[in-house]
């Protein structure tokens, strides 16, 4: 069992995931599959009894994959957990807090942040989710990379679904704000602690092939093409409500006096 337990809960020394194979595909199929049942069964999940239950649900096996990564690097020595590799500076871990806090209070300004940092931000680890890159679907990794990046998309579909939340334009620019925020801390916390600190891939690429390779190393190019992409991928995830928008007041125009 004690060997079983180091295997699992440890890494490989070699590549055991790869991107757009069948352990790629797969959680992300569960996670379409699970947001159309959702969206298919909204209705009654609105009208449940124990409604709130599934919220509640939902928030705690977030909050339980967010700090089981923690427990993982304090259970295995041989991964060298040193706490200035893993400060709470990242969108994802800080999504995960926002979004379980916005299930259990239904609050429309973390649902805001939640919304734009799920689909202009985390969806990069889930296009090439190379940090899990020495840990396949044999180990412990793998499966908790993929409850905490998935269940924060699982929790905004249901708060639209379920509950009628949406963003706006106030939305968005509320969700590029606290990036900000967030990216100047991991600026500077990347300044002060020198080589090897690269939160927010802000100093350099990661350490394996991802969609970052293709930006030039120079800091300020860098980080201008960064922010452009995080703000195009804003407008995308904003657009099919201003089309909704756009069609309901086109439809109140034409509707006769």
């Amino acid at each position: 069992m004690k060997e079983f337990l180091k295997y699992f809960l440890g890494q490989g020394t070699e590549i055991e995931f790869e991107n757009f194979t069948l352990p790629h595909f797969l959680p992300i199929a569960i996670l379409i599959a699970v947001i159309f049942l959702t969206y298919r069964f909204r209705d009654k999940l609105r009208t449940y009894k124990h409604e709130d239950a599934i919220r509640m649900f939902l928030a705690f096996a977030l909050i339980f994959s967010e700090m089981s990564y923690y427990w993982r690097l304090v259970a295995m020595p041989s991964l060298g957990p040193n706490p200035i590799d893993h400060l709470p500076i990242t969108v994802c871990g800080w999504g995960v807090v926002f979004c379980s806090y916005m299930l259990v209070s239904k609050n429309q300004s973390l649902f805001d942040i939640c919304y734009f940092w799920a689909l202009g931000g985390s969806v990069f680890a889930l296009i090439t989710p190379t940090v899990i890159s020495y840990t396949g679907p044999t180990r412990f990794r793998y499966y908790q990379f993929w409850l905490e990046h998935t269940l924060g998309y699982v929790g905004v579909f249901y708060m639209i679904f379920v509950h009628g939340m949406r963003p706006t334009i106030k939305s968005a620019i509320r969700a590029t704000f606290w990036l900000v925020v967030l990216a100047v801390i991991a600026f500077f916390t990347n300044r002060m602690l020198g080589p090897g600190a690269n939160y927010l891939f802000l100093a350099a690429p990661e350490s394996t092939p991802s969609v970052l390779d293709i930006l030039p190393p120079n800091f300020a190019l860098r980080t201008l093409i960064m922010a452009a992409a995080v703000l195009v991928l804003f407008g995308v995830a904003y657009l099919p409500w201003y089309l909704i928008d756009r069609k309901a007041a086109k439809k109140k125009e034409e509707v006769p006096v």
